[in-house]
């Protein structure tokens, strides 16, 4: 269980850090990049840490609701073999955590819109 733990936040982490070499080459294109030359490093920087900032945020609760429904699930099945009625309780027990990633996309449309 633990392995594959880790080796779904190495994958996410991995996604994360593909978009490197995107950003880079976003913030080499802008016009204060090709100006002032010495300044590239700071627009890749600021660049760089928004979008693994914007990136964290939606991976970060991705997973947390995935961890949480994987145990929700289960038990929710179980409930439900044994006392058909709580049906509603177990679908909206499933359903809230879902809210964690729309909170965590609505964190980085924040993070994207409001630095600047």
């Amino acid at each position: 269980m633990v392995a594959k733990v880790w080796r779904r936040l190495s994958l996410a982490v991995g996604a994360m850090l593909m978009a490197v070499p995107a950003v880079w080459a976003a913030a080499a294109e802008t016009k204060e990049a090709v100006a002032l030359a010495p300044e590239v490093s700071a627009v890749a920087w600021k660049t760089l840490w928004v979008v693994l900032g914007a990136m964290g945020a939606i991976v970060g609760s991705a997973w947390a609701t995935a961890f949480a429904q994987a145990k929700i699930g289960p038990a929710g099945a179980g409930a439900m073999a044994e006392k058909p009625e709580v049906a509603g309780t177990v679908f909206i027990m499933v359903a809230i955590p879902e809210t964690m990633v729309v909170l965590g996309f609505v964190i980085a449309a924040m993070i994207i819109l409001m630095v600047k």
